[in-house]
């Protein structure tokens, strides 16, 4: 257990005037506290009991709901009490200030929960995915967040710890007993299991992408000539005016970037510059920068205008070779068309009037259709890892790749079982069975005070 004599106090609800306010308190003292801020004594264990709370000199702060639960039946697996009060954040100041003087001290960012992870209430991936819950932007991030808190990640890692503990424990029993000279299939069992772990741990690492792209959003530019209509469309798909529209060619110089939920996906959208032949000035430089943005995208929205003709669409093979989707969205259609573009062969294409908003619809239901084809993950409900899930599964990989070259190499078991040992010190530490203070500190360190 975490230490009782410490007892940590915040609001667990954001500044600001509200209807309820929660303040948090978490340790060894709540059930003295308990007793001597409410008219009514200690609450009951789990039950809610509407009363006054008495401030340190006697007086009314407030009427309050309080909520007790007792040590291994709490959030943090401590002593713990809610204190739902009027959201006034005068009220909400008196009342830790109150419990400050009582001998409290204001929690850290994420102390609740790192508490919660040091008593055994969940593993670091779960205390992880508290803080993806709360910051979720989109019904995709939620659901993956949701999977992560319920344990996804964690069972995933325990799966690969046993298999990989297995195979350590085999090259243990022949350290132990080297006079027994183990058949031929014995020696080769390890080393099949070993290059599995190493092929379920590349599916893991395969899924990192996904996990940024919840939290930062698909990254997706709108590209093409001057006048297509390219600040228009960003304007049509948030339902605002964001980006100044202009008739005079080169208006926009610099790229914008706003991001706005498509479906269920966070899209993190970019409006460029126009693109054309241009070999100076400042329109050159946001010229520049469009194609930076382009190398960098997941998604290229290609609009041209249909209504000018079909003229060569401008740096072509920039757009090819970029590594993103290119979606062809033909604007103007409310307009006559007077050619037809031609950008690839087979390019998926969508016509759409950014004036009207016709095509909107369907211009959204590509989008979402590109982001799943880029992230099967999500289609399929998969375990999602982040960047530090991902840094630690390819340490326990690398680690798997040494022991594999010593056992090819009859080298001594000892030297194969020392570099299996450091892989499961990577798997380890991704569920937090390594007690590493570093880690710890910047993983709560991002989460809010009350939480």
């Amino acid at each position: 257990m975490y230490d009782d004599t410490d007892t940590i106090v915040a609001a667990a609800t954001p500044a600001g005037e509200s209807a309820l306010a929660i303040v948090r308190l978490s340790g060894g003292a709540v059930r003295a506290l308990s007793d001597a801020v409410s008219y009514h004594g200690c609450p009951e264990a789990r039950k809610a009991l509407y009363g006054a709370y008495k401030a340190i000199d006697g007086h009314v702060v407030d009427h309050c709901v309080f909520v007790r639960y007792e040590a291994g039946a709490s959030y943090t697996g401590e002593d713990l009490l809610e204190l739902s009060c009027h959201g006034n954040p005068i009220i909400v100041r008196q009342i830790v200030d109150d419990l400050l003087a009582r001998g409290c001290r204001v929690a850290e960012p994420g102390e609740f929960t790192r508490r919660a992870f040091l008593n055994g209430k969940m593993d670091l991936t779960q205390a992880e995915a508290v803080q993806d819950l709360i910051g979720a932007r989109s019904e995709a991030a939620l659901e993956a967040a949701r999977r992560q808190l319920d344990g996804s990640v964690g069972k995933a890692v325990q799966s690969l710890l046993d298999r990989l503990l297995e195979v350590i424990a085999h090259l243990e029993a022949y350290i132990d007993f080297p006079e027994e000279d183990l058949p031929k299939e014995d020696e080769e069992g390890p080393m099949a299991q070993l290059i599995a772990l190493q092929n379920d741990a590349a599916n893991l690492i395969a899924t990192e992408p996904t996990s940024a792209m919840l939290r930062e959003g698909f990254l997706t530019v709108i590209a093409g000539a001057p006048n297509a209509g390219k600040s228009r469309l960003l304007n049509a798909l948030l339902g605002r005016e964001r980006a100044i529209v202009s008739d005079e060619p080169g208006t926009t110089r610099d790229y914008l970037e706003e991001r706005l939920v498509i479906g269920r996906h966070l899209v993190r959208i970019v409006d460029t510059a126009g693109l054309r032949e241009i070999n100076a000035g400042i329109e050159r430089l946001g010229i520049e920068k469009s194609l930076e943005q382009i190398r960098r995208a997941e998604l290229v929205l290609y609009v041209v205008d249909q209504a000018a003709g079909a003229p060569p669409p401008p740096f072509r093979g920039e757009l090819l070779h970029a590594g993103a989707d290119v979606l062809v969205v033909e604007n103007k259609c409310d307009l006559l068309s007077l050619g037809a573009w031609i950008f690839e062969p087979g390019a998926s294409r969508v016509r759409v009037s950014a004036a009207t908003g016709a095509g909107l619809e369907e211009l959204r239901k590509a989008i979402v259709r590109v982001i799943e084809s880029r992230s099967p993950a999500l289609v399929r409900d998969e375990v999602i890892v982040s960047a530090r899930h991902a840094a630690a599964l390819r340490n326990m990989s690398a680690a798997i790749g040494r022991a594999l070259d010593r056992l090819r190499d009859d080298e001594p078991a000892e030297l194969a079982a020392s570099e299996l040992r450091e892989a499961l010190a990577a798997l380890e530490e991704i569920v937090g069975k390594i007690d590493n203070e570093r880690v710890l500190d910047r993983i709560f360190s991002t989460f809010c005070i009350g939480k």
